[in-house]
């Protein structure tokens, strides 16, 4: 994503990606959730981090993103 308005804001397993992209949406923020292992396996390819996937949202909704983040790490921290 070089050249881009959106920047990464967390990297992580499948399951915490998934809340943290629901958490996004509940405020109107649309996150792009980027999987190369994903897009190695369809493309035949493997990957060198299985199951790791990255967030970016648009530089505009850098603050809301990044609190959302906080919040869910300090939820996964608790539990």
């Amino acid at each position: 994503m070089t050249d881009s308005n959106y920047i990464k804001i967390f990297t992580g397993n499948f399951i915490v990606v998934q809340l943290i992209k629901q958490r996004l949406e509940d405020i109107n923020i649309s996150p792009v959730v980027k999987d190369d292992s994903e897009s190695g396996r369809l493309a035949g390819f493997g990957s060198s981090v299985p199951g790791m996937q990255e967030v970016y949202v648009h530089e505009n909704e850098i603050d809301k993103a990044v609190e959302i983040v906080e919040s869910v790490r300090s939820e996964m921290e608790t539990t």
